[in-house]
């Protein structure tokens, strides 16, 4: 087990590279499923949920060479098996991709709940509705999701979602590419992930139109061929980085973005009294003076992501004022907040909306990160404290941020990772 020694304090100055998009990459790589042939995918995050989404493709048969540390070429013409392993399944919530690729382009699959959970906790019936208008049969049995069909092939349909979902609507495109006639998804989402799924499959040889707005129409292609492709820049790695600058103060440039993607979060920062200069494929990130109060609200893309939820709050704790976040989209996202309040925050919570006072400063304390995105909160807080802090649970972090201490030391952060103690064996991600 590891964890994080920091000494806060100390401004952020230098430059950070964003690697690529964690939320595209953990459906790209599932999507390789509906190729046969090579698909060569650059960009890709070094992170564990990428490794553990690689070892389920190996586990069904894929070949998988590493070019480099950031681009393979995945080989899905020998897939021998529909049914993924339990046990790597379920340690990563976007394994339910699995579903519609496996089902896409074999007829059936068979995946392990993801997380372990049930649809009360993790709900998934919108994949679900989308399977079974598509044709499919979707049963669950033995902590697992068998979906199949009875011609081997789906038939092309129209599917509302009555909610908009991410992980839906990219379920239902990777079960539709392949289906015989049109396939229409309405109240679609329309995150950079979609869009950026959306022309990964186009570049493969699949007909997906309209993905960015909430209509995404799919022609169904007999087959799809190999090709390459790279992932799209991290929209949350590069916000967080933002948020570290804001909390901690300093200068850095963010390289290696698509700014269009980072409005919602440069629109809140600034509002926060950060200065942002937008450039190409850079944002230059200032924060000199105090910080001000803001509200929040978690919606869908082109909303405040709900992935900026806490690293936004943790912001919030040193400004000026009195600030109200009001998470939308997750329940049981303020889980962290305890922690802050060890470090000296005023947070009161009340159902989905926090109400957030500003203090002076945070001090440092002994802290645990309880889910990705909750725990790289803990990091700003922690470069933003005065004094030492321990966070432990780091695995959560290492999902989805890629060398994230050796990117803070860059950056003149005091950040190491020792070794401790515990057990190995690595928990269940909650929230992504």
């Amino acid at each position: 087990m590891t964890k994080y020694i920091v000494q806060g304090g100390k401004p952020l100055f230098g430059e950070v590279e964003i690697s690529g998009a964690k939320n595209a990459a953990v459906a790209i790589i599932p999507a390789a499923l509906l190729v046969d042939g090579v698909c060569r995918i650059e960009n890709i995050p070094q992170i564990s949920d990428v490794t553990l989404c690689l070892r389920i493709l190996e586990q069904l048969g894929a070949s998988i060479r590493s070019i480099n540390p950031h681009t393979v070429e995945i080989d899905c013409h020998c897939i021998h098996s529909t049914r993924t392993s339990y046990e790597l399944a379920r340690k990563i919530r976007a394994s339910y991709y699995l579903i519609g690729a496996l089902l896409g382009r074999f007829g059936q699959a068979e995946v392990a709940m993801p997380g372990g959970c049930n649809f009360g906790v993790r709900p998934i019936d919108q994949h679900v509705k989308g399977f079974t208008t598509l044709g499919a049969k979707v049963v669950v049995e033995g902590g697992f999701i068998h979906a199949s069909t009875e011609s081997g092939r789906l038939n092309g349909a129209n599917i509302y979602l009555d909610v908009v979902s991410v992980g839906a609507t990219m379920n239902i495109m990777m079960a539709a590419v392949m289906a015989q006639g049109v396939t229409v998804i309405e109240n679609a989402a329309k995150e950079p992930h979609i869009v950026d799924l959306a022309n990964f499959l186009n570049s493969m040889g699949a007909n997906v139109r309209g993905a960015g707005t909430d209509t995404i129409k799919i022609h169904g292609v007999d087959r799809l061929l190999g090709g390459s492709y790279a992932i799209i820049p991290d929209q949350i790695e590069a916000g967080t980085y933002m948020a570290a600058v804001a909390a901690a103060g300093g200068q850095i440039l963010v390289k290696n973005i698509i700014p269009k993607h980072m409005d919602c979060i440069t629109a809140k920062l600034q509002e926060c009294g950060v200065e942002v200069e937008e450039r190409e494929d850079t944002l230059l990130v200032r924060r000199t003076g105090k910080l001000q109060k803001a509200n929040v609200k978690t919606l869908p893309y082109p909303g405040f992501p709900t992935d900026m939820q806490p690293q936004i709050t943790t912001v919030l704790t040193l400004a000026e004022g009195t600030s109200l976040v009001t998470e939308s989209v997750w329940n049981n996202r303020y889980r962290y907040v305890d922690e802050l309040k060890r470090m000296g925050a005023s947070i009161q919570v009340d159902d989905k909306t926090a109400v957030v006072e500003g203090v002076d400063h945070l001090t440092g304390a002994p802290i645990q990160a309880c889910d990705l995105r909750a725990g790289a909160a803990l990091v700003i807080a922690a470069l933003a404290a005065q004094g030492q802090s321990e966070v432990s649970c780091v695995q959560y972090i290492e999902r989805g941020y890629e060398n994230i201490v050796e990117k803070l030391q860059a950056l003149g952060a005091d950040i190491r990772a020792v070794e401790e103690p515990g057990d190995a064996e690595e928990l269940e991600a909650h929230i992504g």
